[in-house]
């Protein structure tokens, strides 16, 4: 196939990096000035996915965005909160690829719809996908056995995908519940921020065994609201998502919650990094849906306190450690 990936952060670059080697004639494109002829020349990445060496055959690059139109399959990589603005910028070509494959895990900001429902407001008559999962650029970039979920509603579309995307070290589930796993990947970088936190606090496996465990009632309390089937929430964009984020040397989310632990300033976190920690701009989002909708997520509260300076980390975990005594649920 001939396919595209917009976006050369570490997560674009490592799925542009997997379907070269999966014999794909893939295209590169970045944003960054330079970036795409430095990729070419080194074969690397150094910037947002250094120390893996990139594939000489079937993997090009360009910063030429309207050339990712032609192509099979387009595979969109910006941050959530850049989606719409990069699909505002394709749409103005006039074409519309055929299917368009998000990789994404977060909310639109100012909407609050799912990257797949950008997708199809701009693009009403592509197939959109979603492929999300436990997956972290760094291991996937180096081979390490990885399994990850696909979710469309074109389930024979998705079949073939399915198939495409796959390698021995890359496996690839289908679900229709695309909405689902959407929703289940923004509500994972949240808690995330919330176990870094306590890593950050010097607290144990104790402490990030009852934040996972309960940020997963948050999530089954969030989804359940709109319809979110139950296989997805204990799926790989669920609770696999949900434990590597919140465990893992690799997880943004958890490295930016464990500095907030340590004292320092939200600004001066983001102020030092290249890369996205997504749960920052999906805390509000999913913080303001639930308040709305009446879903009680304290965790998610508490992290949402925490980003805009109204309380410290300690005195959140006493809140939340102190609130009235319950039944263990969902």
């Amino acid at each position: 196939m001939r396919l595209a990936v917009v976006g050369a952060g570490g997560w674009g670059t490592a799925v542009a990096r997997l379907l070269a080697k999966a014999g794909h004639e893939t295209l590169l494109w970045a944003r960054e000035p330079g970036l795409p002829e430095e990729i070419a020349s080194k074969r690397e990445n150094a910037q947002f996915l250094p120390g893996v060496t990139l594939p000489t055959e079937d993997l090009t690059t360009t910063d030429a965005l309207r050339e990712t139109l032609d192509v099979e399959a387009l595979f969109l990589a910006p941050p959530s909160f850049a989606m719409a603005g990069m699909l505002d910028r394709l749409a103005q070509y006039g074409s519309t690829p055929s299917v368009m494959i998000n990789l994404a895990k977060g909310l639109d900001p100012t909407t609050r719809r799912t990257m797949s429902e950008l997708i199809l407001d701009r693009f009403p008559k592509t197939a959109a996908f979603t492929l999300s999962g436990p997956s972290h650029a760094e291991e996937v970039g180096r081979d390490v056995p990885t399994a990850v979920v696909l979710a469309g509603r074109d389930l024979e579309l998705g079949q073939r995908l399915q198939r495409e995307i796959a390698t021995p070290r890359f496996r690839v589930y289908l679900s229709e519940d695309i909405r689902g796993v959407e929703l289940c990947a923004t509500v994972k970088n949240v808690i995330a921020l919330a176990t870094g936190v306590s890593d950050g606090l010097g607290f144990g496996d104790n402490s990030r065994a009852a934040l996972i465990t309960r940020g997963l009632a948050e999530m089954v309390r969030f989804g359940r609201t709109f319809g979110v089937s139950q296989a997805t929430f204990f799926g790989l964009s669920g609770l696999g998502d949900l434990v590597a984020t919140c465990t893992s040397q690799h997880s943004r989310n958890r490295y930016v919650g464990s500095r907030l632990g340590r004292g320092e300033s939200l600004e001066q976190i983001l102020e030092g990094m290249d890369m996205v920690a997504e749960g920052v701009h999906a805390t509000t989002n999913v913080y303001e849906i639930a308040r709305d909708q009446e879903i009680e997520m304290p965790i998610t509260e508490a992290v949402y306190r925490l980003l805009r300076g109204e309380a410290d980390p300690l005195s959140l975990v006493e809140e939340i450690m102190t609130r009235t005594p319950k039944r263990e649920g969902i």
